[in-house]
């Protein structure tokens, strides 16, 4: 038996079926691209004690609200840190962060990168 691709594409109900699962496998191809479960990836990082501790202390200044902290360290000594806050953006509220981060941490204020939720 002999398979006659042009006729069978001819066939219009076999064409509607293969249309369908072509567009059934494009829609769960992008399913699993652009909507998979976000939780693993923003769970894979756990804040360190110190990171924790100085998120606490940045977020009782006034104008902080709540902050996350990212230390980046060399040879077990902080080298540059990344603050995230939720408050009211100022210039006068990023100043306090930095100083604040900066003499937690004993690195220079320009190693101190402040960002608005």
């Amino acid at each position: 038996m002999k398979l006659d691709v042009k006729k069978l594409w001819q066939n219009k109900t076999f064409r509607i079926v293969l249309i369908a699962i072509l567009a059934l496998v494009l829609l769960f191809a992008a399913w699993k691209v652009f909507y998979r479960d976000g939780s693993k990836e923003a769970s894979a990082y756990l804040p360190t004690q110190q990171e924790t501790r100085l998120a606490l202390l940045l977020s009782k200044i006034e104008g902080v609200g709540e902050a996350t902290v990212m230390i980046g360290e060399e040879n077990g000594e902080a080298v540059s840190v990344i603050v995230v806050f939720s408050g009211e953006d100022g210039f006068l509220t990023r100043m306090r962060v930095i100083e604040v981060a900066a003499n937690a941490l004993g690195i220079d204020p320009n190693r101190v990168q402040v960002y608005p939720a």
